[in-house]
């Protein structure tokens, strides 16, 4: 079941999860987390994002049953190197640096509550000469990249779902 959709902040999703009964005493196998681009991107403060990420997080793992090895993070990718951002005279530095920030904060808060955190934001820099590895829309990952973040964290994940 996916929640979130393209576009949402920590505090939209928050609000999704009060909202959806459909998730009340669910007990998921596997729950993954990856939010925060948004908050950056519309220049929301980074405590906003650590206080919320770490409601996001407790959730995640509530809605795995408080199991900690059934809940995974992902980094923010850095949409910094996307013709979007060139073409709408974005400053991939501050971005980079930005996301920098929020993605130690979300690494910091996964390793305090035991989560395994996955870096893909290295796999989303190779859009500087991969094209194809960005949608059409010139800011969203493609599915070949897509498919480069599931390959790389494939492994962790199968152990994560043989974690009894």
């Amino acid at each position: 079941k996916i929640i979130a959709t393209t576009g949402w902040t920590t505090d939209e999703l928050l609000l999704a999860l009060e909202e959806d009964e459909s998730i009340e005493n669910s007990n998921y196998d596997l729950v993954s987390l990856l939010i925060g681009v948004n908050n950056q991107y519309r220049g929301y403060g980074i405590k906003q994002f650590e206080e919320e990420f770490e409601l996001l997080l407790k959730k995640a793992i509530g809605l795995a049953g408080n199991k900690v090895s059934k809940v995974f993070v992902l980094s923010i990718p850095d949409y910094g190197v996307t013709p979007f951002a060139i073409d709408n005279n974005k400053n991939s530095k501050v971005i980079a640096k930005e996301l920098y920030n929020y993605n130690s904060i979300a690494k910091n808060i996964s390793d305090e509550y035991g989560v395994i955190f996955f870096d893909i934001t290295p796999i989303s820099l190779k859009a500087i000469w991969q094209k194809d590895y960005i949608a059409k829309d010139k800011l969203h990952p493609s599915a070949k990249m897509y498919a480069e973040w599931v390959e790389y964290i494939e492994a962790g994940v199968f152990q994560l779902l043989n974690n009894k």
